[in-house]
């Protein structure tokens, strides 16, 4: 995730703490603005598969302000996977992250399953998910830049999420103290387990940064804030600085936006931190979300535009 090599943006780039002149620079713009309320997020739309170029825009300038945008289509209930992979082809994201447990188009559908291995994993259930960016234990080569949400049928009760875009929880941190960003961008902050099957490793044991430059100069989160199935440093200030993310996620924060995603509507980002909460399916509704997860950044959203 990062390169033993500093490339020309990573020294340019806000993210790196001896940058203070550019972190202040770019401070100011990023709050310049900042949505206040999820309203602000939102987007209407006919068809995600065919975006006008005023649909397209007012898209990207939410994802260049806050890393996400709400859209609010007139697809409904209609199944068609195509809707968010068109979505996500429209802002550059095409490599798919073909996990194994998606579908075979690369997408993820989550429902509740009843039986079978994926009722062994909590996006399958209808039980809370805590805040956790997505593929957090994925290998560093395959680290997820974006991700799409598109919602097929929501539940009858709950299921809402909260959003908080990562690089707000980066100023907020940093705010507080530099040298918590220092820490949780150690190389062994933090250590995913191995998954084990049958008695063998199906997914290797991973550890790295919580925060990391990518070559180009933008910023990159990998967390979770689950207790079990990760390993933390016990270094005192990495500690100090996990609690001080820990409260930030738990607090009333006016950048912590909350909603649920009702049917023909979707969530677009740059893989935020987000949770859900518990749901409930019955006559009312039976939650079906797809999740496309991207290797790709979406396009013209980076550091580039305040360079």
């Amino acid at each position: 995730m990062t390169n033993t090599a500093i490339s020309p943006d990573q020294t340019n780039t806000p993210f790196l703490i001896e940058n203070d002149t550019g972190y202040q620079a770019w401070r100011k713009r990023k709050l310049t603005a900042y949505p206040t309320s999820l309203g602000e997020l939102l987007v209407e739309i006919k068809d995600p598969r065919t975006l006008t170029s005023d649909e397209h825009a007012a898209i990207q300038q939410r994802l260049q302000k806050a890393n996400m945008a709400i859209y609010i289509s007139e697809t409904g209930d209609d199944p068609d996977p195509e809707i968010p992979l068109s979505l996500g082809r429209a802002f550059g994201a095409k490599s798919l992250n073909h996990n194994w447990l998606s579908d075979d188009t690369g997408l993820t559908s989550l429902k509740v399953a009843a039986d079978g291995v994926r009722q062994q994993y909590i996006p399958y259930s209808n039980r809370p998910i805590k805040w956790h960016t997505d593929g957090y234990y994925n290998r560093p080569d395959q680290q997820i830049h974006s991700l799409l949400l598109h919602c097929v049928e929501s539940a009858g009760q709950g299921g809402e999420n909260a959003l908080l875009d990562h690089e707000i929880a980066y100023i907020l941190l940093r705010d507080q103290n530099p040298a918590f960003i220092s820490a949780l961008m150690g190389p062994d902050v933090m250590t995913i387990p191995p998954r084990m099957n049958m008695g063998e490793i199906a997914r290797q044991e991973e550890t790295g940064p919580v925060f990391s430059i990518m070559p180009c100069g933008n910023l990159h989160m990998r967390y979770t804030i689950r207790k079990r199935h990760v390993v933390w440093s016990d270094d005192p200030l990495t500690l100090e600085a996990l609690a001080a993310l820990g409260e930030i996620l738990n607090s009333d924060s006016p950048y912590i936006f909350r909603g649920r995603l009702e049917a023909g509507m979707g969530l677009i980002s740059n893989n935020i931190l987000h949770d859900r909460t518990a749901f409930t399916d019955d006559e009312q509704g039976v939650r079906h979300l797809y999740r496309a997860r991207y290797y790709d950044r979406l396009k013209g959203t980076g550091i580039e535009q305040y360079l």
